[in-house]
C-alpha cells in the first residue's frame, strides 16, 4: 500500500476500514453493501476548512509573465512579478547539508520543493492474483523512444518493508499507470491507506476496474488516461558507502495508452483544460493546474546574430 510516500491522515482511517472490509462480503466473495466514506467527516479538519470546491474548469492560457523579455535580461526586476522576487533576495537563503539531517527532516523539505509532481494511480497484481491500486508521486515520464516512465518507492525507514506494489511489478513484470483528475480526487487519495496486504483498494476506493488488453492488471475507468506497462527495469538505490536499500526505482515501457476521446484535442494531443489532472505539493496539499502560457524555444539560427552582435569582443 502506498503511503503517497507519507499520507499523515489515513492511518486513524485503516481500523475502521478493515474492520468494514471483513463485513462488507459474503463467503463466496459477492458484495453486500457498497463502502462509502466521507472524508471530510471520518477526518480530522482544519478550523479554515470552509472553503467550498470550485468545480468549475480553472484551465486557462495566458501571456507568459514578461512577454517583452529580451536576450540577456535575466530576471526583469522593474516590473512584477520579477519586482517583487528580486525584493525577496533580501531575506537570504537557508542552507541544509542534507547528510546532517535525517530522512525523517529530507522528506517534507524535497516535496514541497520539488512541485507541482505528476500522480500515478498505479494498479498491480500479486503472483497469487491479489490486486492493489496505490498513488504515487515520486513519479515522471522518462522517455517517448522507447516509451516510458518511472515510479520511485521507499522503503520503510524503521522496518525496511518496501510497498505492495513495488513487490507485485517485480513479481509480474507488469502494471499500469492511470492519471488522476479533479472529479475523482477523493477516491484515488483513499487508495493510499496503510491497510493490509488483503484489502482491496479497489473496494475502498469504489473505482471501476476497466479490463487491460496486454496486462493482467486493470487501469481506472474514472481516468481520462490510462497506461498499460510492462518493467522495463528496475534500480536498487542505497545509501552513500552503504549496502542498505532505501529505494527502489522502476521503469514501465508503455505497451498500450487509453486516453478519453473527450479530451482529445483536433491535432491528438490532450487538451489540459479538460483533462483536469491534479499534482502533488508538501505536506497534504494537492494542486489543481490553474493557467498555462506558451513560451516558444527559438532556434540557434534565429538568435545567432543578435547574441553574436552582443557578445563582448575576445582579446
Amino acid at each position: 500500500m502506498s503511503l503517497l510516500h507519507r499520507c499523515h491522515r489515513l492511518p486513524t482511517l485503516a481500523p475502521r476500514l478493515v474492520a468494514s472490509r471483513r463485513t462488507l462480503y459474503n463467503k463466496d466473495g459477492t458484495s453486500r453493501i457498497r463502502l462509502r466514506i466521507s472524508l471530510f467527516s471520518s477526518m480530522s479538519r482544519s478550523d479554515d476548512s470552509g472553503r467550498p470546491f470550485n468545480s468549475a474548469a480553472s484551465f486557462r492560457v495566458t501571456d507568459p509573465p514578461n512577454p517583452n523579455w529580451q536576450l540577456g535580461q535575466g530576471l526583469p526586476d522593474n516590473v512584477e512579478p520579477g519586482k517583487s522576487w528580486k525584493a525577496e533576495e533580501e531575506k537570504g537563503w537557508k542552507t541544509w547539508d542534507l547528510s546532517d539531517i535525517s530522512p525523517r527532516e529530507v522528506y517534507p523539505l524535497l516535496t514541497s520543493c520539488i512541485v507541482p509532481r505528476p500522480i500515478a494511480l498505479v494498479s498491480s497484481m500479486s503472483s497469487d492474483g491479489i490486486p492493489n491500486l496505490a498513488p504515487f508521486s515520486y513519479f515522471s515520464m522518462v522517455a517517448h523512444n522507447p516509451p516510458l516512465l518511472s515510479i520511485s518507492f521507499s522503503h520503510a525507514v524503521r522496518t525496511g518493508k518496501s510497498k505492495d506494489t513495488k513487490e507485485n511489478i517485480l513479481a509480474t513484470k507488469e502494471f499500469t499507470v492511470s492519471i488522476m483528475s479533479e472529479p475523482f480526487i477523493e477516491a484515488a487519495n483513499i487508495t493510499c491507506v496503510d491497510a493490509p496486504a488483503d484489502i482491496d483498494e479497489w473496494d475502498i476506493s469504489g473505482l471501476t476496474r476497466s479490463t487491460s488488453i496486454d496486462v493482467r492488471s486493470p487501469w481506472v475507468k474514472e481516468s481520462a488516461i490510462g497506461f498499460e506497462c510492462e518493467l522495463f527495469h528496475s534500480y536498487e538505490i542505497c545509501l552513500p558507502n552503504s549496502s542498505e536499500i532505501t529505494n527502489t526505482l522502476v521503469l514501465g515501457l508503455i505497451k498500450r495508452a487509453h486516453v478519453r476521446e473527450s479530451v482529445l484535442t483536433a491535432s491528438g494531443t490532450v487538451d489540459p483544460a479538460k483533462l483536469r489532472a491534479v499534482s502533488r505539493l508538501g505536506g497534504d496539499m494537492y494542486a489543481r493546474i490553474g493557467e498555462g502560457f506558451e513560451l516558444a524555444r527559438p532556434p540557434w539560427k534565429v538568435i545567432r546574430d543578435q547574441v553574436i552582435s552582443g557578445a563582448p569582443e575576445s582579446e
